[in-house]
């Protein structure tokens, strides 16, 4: 699947090596045969993956930096440290273990954006790639250091000597995935007990990566049975948190970014406006609004919100699946932030993880995936904001979110799947599902009408 969030596909199908080598030239030409920075995770097909795409970066001209096994927010920053042109990610993110995927930076080391992506495409379907001689051809360069430099400028923004005299006890789940070294080097320096668990940086998924509450169990069986102050679940390119409180309750991947939202705006600064996506979590708002504190809305998409965050200067945003963007560190979600923040904000408030999630606004959301062929969403789309015409507030920027005074419910077309994704929120979990079900029902009703 080629789209504005980047390249993916099932290994061996439809993401093979002829397809990354040229995706590799396209990039390469995209940028003028600048240096660009590529990192991976630890997929089995990333080796495969990576030394395609350096074919042909370096076929177009390209320098190659290598940093090896990293997560994507690591690789964000590299881009930056190197002073790079362009930076690839070799991962899938939460896609099951048979895909795998290239992500897009630009030098400030944030994806490239809507109208970025479709110039690159642009010279990626075109085909006429630059093509060095061979006095043309640059080297590969392996940098070393990566995690641990990203890594000590999260240290740098928090309180260590207080965070480590709490002596926190922490399970650890990060899916064998990218994140291990980073959260041990991390979690080591803050003083915290580490229960690990699903640690082995192998690639193999043992559970589905979607850090959501049926994949988690693990993790919160062993949160519970350990006594653990809290416990963290990274997925497998470690830009996404998602937490288990002192009681082995999953919180939801809403609350990594709110209790990031309140502790910021409530411990360091009050600055306006905190940027979220259409489909996070109205807690945000209602956190924002008891520090006297603006929120702004914009469509998926992470470089959407980095983009707003810049323009307005916010001090803290991200997105509700547990992406936390918080600037002084970097312009990208970053699960590494978010779990300093966390324990930075338990440190100060001196309470139970439990406790602390009590105090926070309390509402129930459901999601749900519904097959629709993408040459059909927009159209299917449209139906339905017809028929949902005159209730509450519509906004059409990002698919259709509509919006009553104390829930919403949010439908668009996804980049990565042939589905459209349906998110609602509501007080109670029994008015989120019915939300869910009336827009899931007239999909599949609208999909079946059109087949």
């Amino acid at each position: 699947m080629i789209g504005i969030s980047g390249v993916r596909g099932i290994v061996g199908q439809s993401l093979t090596p002829d397809l990354l080598s040229r995706l590799g030239q396209a990039f390469a030409t995209f940028l003028s045969s600048k240096p660009v920075v590529v990192g991976r995770d630890t997929r089995v097909s990333g080796e495969m993956v990576k030394h395609s795409v350096f074919s042909g970066l370096l076929a177009a001209g390209s320098a190659v930096i290598d940093i090896g096994m990293v997560s994507t927010p690591t690789l964000a920053l590299a881009v930056e440290e190197e002073k790079a042109d362009g930076g690839i990610m070799i991962s899938a993110s939460h896609n099951p273990v048979e895909w795998n995927a290239l992500k897009f930076f630009r030098s400030d080391g944030i994806y490239l954006n809507e109208r970025e992506m479709r110039l690159f495409l642009d010279v990626y379907y075109q085909g006429d790639f630059h093509r060095a001689g061979w006095d043309g051809i640059r080297e590969v360069r392996f940098a070393e250091g990566a995690t641990q430099r990203h890594i000590q400028r999260v240290l740098d923004l928090v309180d260590v000597q207080a965070v480590r005299k709490r002596g926190f006890r922490v399970t650890l789940d990060c899916c064998n995935g990218a994140g291990i070294e980073g959260a041990s080097i991390l979690l080591d320096a803050l003083g915290c007990a580490v229960d690990r668990i699903h640690c082995e940086p192998n690639g193999l998924f043992p559970h589905n990566p979607e850090p959501t509450f049926d994949n988690l169990q693990d993790l919160i069986v062993r949160t519970k049975k350990n006594a653990s102050d809290i416990g963290f679940a990274q997925d497998p390119d470690a830009d996404r948190l998602a937490i288990v409180d002192d009681t082995g309750r999953f919180i939801g991947e809403e609350y990594t970014l709110a209790l990031a939202v309140d502790y910021i705006l409530g411990h360091r600064e009050k600055a306006s406006p905190v940027v979220i996506n259409l489909s996070t979590s109205r807690a945000i708002e209602d956190l924002a609004q008891r520090h006297g504190v603006s929120v702004v809305r914009v469509p998926v998409g992470e470089v959407n919100v980095a983009e707003a965050m810049m323009e307005l200067n916010s001090p803290i945003g991200g997105e509700g699946n547990g992406g936390v963007i918080y600037p002084p560190c970097h312009y990208g979600r970053d699960s590494f932030i978010a779990m300093a923040l966390t324990l930075e904000l338990l440190t100060a408030e001196q309470k139970p993880l439990s406790a602390v999630v009590a105090a926070l606004p309390r509402y129930s959301i459901k999601k749900e995936k519904v097959h629709c062929p993408r040459r059909m969403a927009f159209d299917v789309i449209q139906d339905i904001r017809a028929a949902v015409a005159g209730e509450g507030d519509i906004d059409a920027s990002d698919g259709l979110r509509v919006a009553w005074s104390d829930r919403w419910v949010h439908m668009r077309s996804s980049n990565t799947e042939p589905v459209l994704r349906i998110i609602a929120e509501a007080p109670g979990a029994a008015d989120a599902a019915e939300l869910v079900a009336r827009f899931s029902g007239m999909v599949k009703e609208k999909v079946r009408g059109r087949a």
